[in-house]
């Protein structure tokens, strides 16, 4: 019985890990919406702007994938 317990541990994603993983696409976004806002206040191209806003919203939905494994993860 222990052992099986020890197996189904192993098949979740860890909580821990989890939690790492949705840290690094908030970062990304965090920095990415430095960039648009010293892309606006400096006057600078508009292309860059739209970059950064592009990386957004692929870290948001990064982001969002990750919640939903812990969703699942907590669920189980």
């Amino acid at each position: 019985m222990k052992n099986h317990e020890s197996n189904m541990q192993s098949e979740q994603p860890d909580l821990n890990q989890l939690v790492h993983d949705a840290r690094g696409p908030l970062n990304r976004i965090s920095m990415q919406a430095e960039l648009i806002k010293l892309v606006l206040e400096n006057d600078m191209p508009v292309d860059k702007a739209l970059e950064a806003a592009n990386k957004i919203i692929v870290s948001c939905q990064a982001c969002s994938q990750t919640l939903e494994q812990l969703l699942k993860a907590a669920k189980s």
